[in-house]
């Protein structure tokens, strides 16, 4: 694909100020900041995806975290979460480092792309419906330009799961109906497409083990096979 429209898109998406609610939490965040990172300028504005093009496999997660993708403008880039997530796709072959700290940190991806049904921190990490709802556009937007290379997806977690799924409709997959359930390991297959859920990597899932490394590395070396990309062992 021309990956000018994709810049384009994400260029699109930093300037978004649909959801008044969002808007003033990320610019509330921004300005009062953590202590832990009160020498940060934080990003504070809607956080684009991260990855190449021609990505052959999507990461789907929920949303920027506050002192995480708000603070660095990346996404899981920052925070524990992506602490886990960046580990685990270093583990399979598919990023450069197993951190990612800022944007700036040199950090590149293989085939993949990370992005989220909702480009703003919520509060609380939960976005309403209607702000989901109003940010769907970028995300099927984001698929129908991936199309030509797209062949795995990645759900974290099932706010991702059920996103992906409505995003994927609008985009022009076949989705069957009733709408495939949710579940770790879940696998679905969509026009070409393979669709798997995975638990979302939240402090919650990985610090009580409901999520493991090795589980999260099972489902996206498996993923990224399906999608023709090169793992390690």
């Amino acid at each position: 694909m021309d990956s000018s429209s994709l810049t384009a898109l994400d260029e699109r998406i930093t300037g978004c100020r649909a959801c008044p609610r969002l808007v003033a939490w990320r610019e509330e965040v921004a300005r009062t900041k953590r202590a832990a990172f009160a020498d940060w300028t934080y990003w504070g504005r809607p956080v684009p995806g991260f990855g190449p093009p021609d990505a052959k496999l999507l990461v789907v997660g929920l949303a920027p975290a506050a002192h995480g993708g708000n603070r660095t403008g990346r996404m899981f880039t920052g925070d524990r979460s992506g602490d886990v997530l960046y580990a685990a796709l270093h583990a399979v072959g598919l990023a450069s480092q197993p951190t990612a700290v800022s944007a700036g940190d040199g950090l590149e991806l293989y085939g993949v792309r990370v992005t989220a049904p909702v480009h703003c921190a919520p509060p609380a990490n939960k976005p309403t419906p209607e702000e989901r709802d109003t940010c769907r556009p970028w995300l099927v937007q984001e698929l129908r330009l991936l199309r030509p290379s797209l062949r795995s997806v990645v759900a974290l977690g099932a706010f991702g799961w059920q996103a992906a799924l409505t995003a994927l409709a609008e985009a022009g997959w076949a989705v069957p109906r009733p709408r495939p359930a949710f579940g770790h390991g879940a696998r679905v297959s969509l026009d070409g497409l393979e669709l798997f859920g995975c638990f979302h990597v939240s402090q919650r899932n990985t610090f009580t083990g409901r999520l493991t490394p090795a589980m999260l590395q099972e489902v996206l070396r498996t993923a990224a096979q399906s999608a023709g990309l090169p793992t390690g062992s």
